[in-house]
């Protein structure tokens, strides 16, 4: 199985972390199963930008994006070239490794 590197974030991961993961299954639902709190404030339906991520290794692997995320994630902050939706990103045969971005475009996180 695959396997995901979340590098360390300073509030949702401090120390990163690493875990095995069904293909098929969203970034975002691998990172809430392991316990990383990423936000998802449309509960991941393509609805928002808060569950940006960014794919520093094995972005090729993952499926195709549409045009639904592709336009959210103009509004994404911090956007770069290996930018995406974790709620939208499929893991495919490749292992990641994900950055958390520092900020979302949220003013405050709830249970916080």
């Amino acid at each position: 199985m695959p396997v995901i590197k979340v590098l360390p974030h300073e509030s949702l991961c401090p120390s990163g972390a690493e875990f095995e993961v069904k293909p098929g299954t969203s970034i975002c639902r691998a990172l809430l199963d392991e316990h990383i709190a990423l936000e998802h404030a449309c509960e991941m339906s393509c609805a928002c930008t808060t569950c940006h991520v960014i794919v520093r290794e094995g972005f090729n692997s993952l499926n195709a994006s549409e045009e639904d995320e592709d336009d959210l994630l103009d509004m994404a902050w911090g956007l770069t070239p290996q930018s995406r939706l974790a709620c939208q990103a499929k893991v495919g045969k490749d292992d990641l490794t994900i950055e958390l971005p520092k900020y979302t475009i949220n003013h405050a996180r709830e249970n916080h």
